[in-house]
């Protein structure tokens, strides 16, 4: 006999870029922002403020098609020691990187991880985090269409800083490049960061508007808007016409 699975009010899935783009300072702010925002008191409020007054939560880490480490399994969140708990776990060991970039194969491992959560979540949502355009992998369209049909929201927080390592195959209209490419799904919306100074605040409150139950207000917030012109496969050009730069593993 099938286990129930426990119903939470979402479940939620963190996404985050460590590709080779960014440098190590730039992992640890990633990973110290994620772990200050899910601890702060408008973070554990629009949790337990839910219907169910819980959410499950994973983090995972990822870069190239073959690329992605899960560093929080599933998880819920009922509590501030919960979040707390969740906190302490991001912080115990640094990030690693790795090569290339695609989203399109975090968006295809994010839909694996929801479909073996163990949760039901009223809302299920993807919100995954990158400094650049798929390379890798798949086209990202199909990835994020095949999420969408399945009622899954997927939002963004394209980082546009700069400031990594390599910016070879930047694009400068990366939120524009998330809005059309990459996000989907009931009220998707995109946070863009456009420095590290940031961060901090982006991803508290991409948080709040993903769990709260009522959305009303969405500063410095982009909605989901799809430009049939604009061309998804940046990403995938720019590697071709570039790739006589590099030696792909």
């Amino acid at each position: 006999m099938a286990r129930a699975q426990e119903i939470v009010d979402v479940q939620l899935v963190l996404a985050v870029d460590v590709s080779l783009s960014m440098s190590a300072g730039e992992l640890e702010i990633q990973r110290r922002g994620y772990a200050e925002a899910l601890v702060h008191e408008e973070v554990v409020n629009a949790i337990l403020n839910g219907l169910h007054g819980k959410i499950a939560v994973t983090y995972f880490e990822w870069a190239g098609h073959f690329s992605q480490r899960v560093i929080i399994p599933w998880t819920r969140i009922a509590s501030a020691d919960d979040a707390q708990r969740v906190a302490e776990q991001l912080s115990a060991n640094p990030p690693g990187s790795a090569r290339r970039t695609s989203i399109s194969g975090a968006l295809d491992f994010a839909g694996d991880l929801l479909a073996e959560s163990g949760f039901r979540g009223v809302r299920r949502v993807v919100d995954v985090s990158g400094d650049g355009p798929n390379n890798q992998g798949g086209p990202v369209v199909p990835s994020r269409d095949r999420l969408v049909d399945m009622g899954i929201t997927i939002n963004g927080l394209p980082l546009m800083t700069n400031g990594g390592l390599t910016t070879s195959f930047d694009v400068k209209d990366l939120d524009t490049y998330y809005r059309n490419c990459v996000i989907g799904g009931p009220g998707a919306f995109v946070v863009p960061v456009n420095e590290w100074s940031q961060f901090p605040e982006a991803i508290r409150r991409k948080l709040v508007l993903e769990l709260a139950e009522v959305r009303t207000h969405r500063p410095q917030v982009m909605l989901a808007q799809f430009h049939s012109a604009y061309d998804c496969l940046v990403g995938e050009r720019m590697w071709r016409d570039r790739s006589w730069m590099w030696s792909d593993p």
